[in-house]
């Protein structure tokens, strides 16, 4: 069994309050957890309006699997959200 845990920080520059980031963040985490059935929530940078920083949590069989996992999401949260990805962070346990 492997556990993978990433963080996404995404730069949205359109959003100027944190209302609108809630609705963007709401929006891409329940996205997220439908189509990949993930944890996942807001992890940081909470008061500043145009980063987001996701925390997701996946169990996977094996190395192979957690890799693949990480590369969909990757690319599902570039294609439905409009922030561009900062950074991705990734840990295997």
């Amino acid at each position: 069994m492997t556990i993978l845990a990433l963080r996404i920080r995404l730069h949205a520059p359109w959003v100027h309050s944190l209302k609108e980031k809630r609705m963007v963040v709401k929006s891409l985490l329940a996205k997220l957890q439908n189509k990949f059935n993930v944890s996942a929530a807001e992890v940081g940078e909470q008061d500043i309006h145009q980063i987001i920083v996701i925390g997701l949590a996946a169990v996977a069989a094996h190395q192979a699997q957690a890799d693949s996992i990480q590369e969909e999401i990757g690319t599902f949260v570039a294609q439905n959200t409009e922030a561009e990805i900062l950074d991705i962070e990734r840990e295997i346990y």
